[in-house]
């Protein structure tokens, strides 16, 4: 199996609900569930890869606190050299709705010093080689936003695939965040994106279209992955072939993070050289799964080689 890490944003989430009506200010709500865990794009995939008993490497920093710790604590060895810094650590309080829809508010936090000197402080670019990194939170992580046309240099040199999932701007899809997108996505060999995300970067109305469009301005032989939520999932691989993939029918009970369990699962299966229409239903499967069940549930080890097997 290739090599894997996850490069980006590890907050606290702090998940209430459901909540309906929206409360009125000076007032107390009662809410039915609540939940703290493990956050963030670059959190919730390595918890995936985790579950599944998959092997990786996590470059991340924390605030000086005791949610700082927490998180350490949730990841073990793989945390023992992340920087600590002296600001709190992000917290995100998301709040359910009956209609399957959340509202978060997020503090800044740690997460804005993240920085590249972190991330080369930790990963290992020589045990790396020839594996994949996914670079995640990208409008969070300010400081090595900033650093990041180093850190391509830096994959490149070490023969790391980049996977990038850059999560939705603060302020939108500005023509700004579109082109630092474009340009960063210049530099990867994988794109994992939402269907809402690709077709607003790309300016067009067809996930496929738009997919084709921007894997055109990506290096050559890139795969550009487009996640659909519950009409599945489709991809343009190296040779240019659309391959597809659709979702298990299932209940819903929490969504958030669901994108990256996705990344998570359709990297392991990738890692396994498994074939693109294997990592896409693998990437489906692991995700639906987790989202259905309550506490969550990847499936374990074995399911992740079922998945890759199975065709949705």
């Amino acid at each position: 199996m290739r090599p894997l890490a996850v490069i980006g944003n590890v907050n606290v989430d702090l998940i209430v609900g459901p909540v309906a009506p929206w409360p009125k200010a000076g007032t107390e709500t009662v809410v039915d569930h609540d939940e703290l865990r493990v956050g963030g794009q670059a959190g919730n995939s390595a918890l995936a890869w985790q579950a599944l008993g998959v092997d990786f490497t996590i470059a991340a920093n924390v605030g000086d606190d005791q949610f700082g710790r927490w998180l350490r604590e949730a990841f073990g060895h793989r945390a023992d050299t992340w920087p600590v810094r002296p600001e709190g650590t992000t917290l995100s309080v998301g709040m359910t709705h009956p209609d399957g829809e959340r509202t978060f508010f997020t503090t800044r936090g740690h997460l804005p010093r993240f920085s590249l000197a972190d991330v080369l402080s930790v990963l290992d670019g020589n045990a790396l080689s020839g594996g994949y990194a996914l670079l995640c939170g990208s409008f969070l992580t300010d400081d090595l936003t900033r650093e990041y046309a180093a850190f391509f240099d830096w994959a490149d040199s070490h023969g790391i695939a980049v996977a990038l999932d850059t999560g939705w701007p603060m302020d939108g899809w500005t023509e700004a965040n579109c082109a630092a997108t474009r340009a960063w996505l210049s530099r990867c060999a994988l794109a994992l994106f939402n269907e809402v995300e690709t077709v607003t970067l790309a300016g067009m109305s067809s996930p496929t279209d738009a997919a084709r469009q921007i894997r055109s301005s990506m290096r050559h032989g890139a795969t550009f992955v487009v996640k659909r939520g519950p009409r599945g999932a489709v991809a343009i691989g190296p040779d240019g072939t659309l391959v597809e993939a659709t979702a298990p029918d299932v209940r819903v009970v929490d969504t958030i993070g669901a994108g990256d369990v996705f990344n998570a699962a359709f990297l392991a299966a990738l890692a396994q050289e498994q074939p693109l229409s294997a990592c896409l239903s693998a990437a489906t499967h692991v995700a639906s799964r987790a989202i259905s069940t309550l506490p969550r549930n990847y499936g374990g080890p074995m399911h992740l080689e079922d998945a890759t097997h199975e065709r949705a």
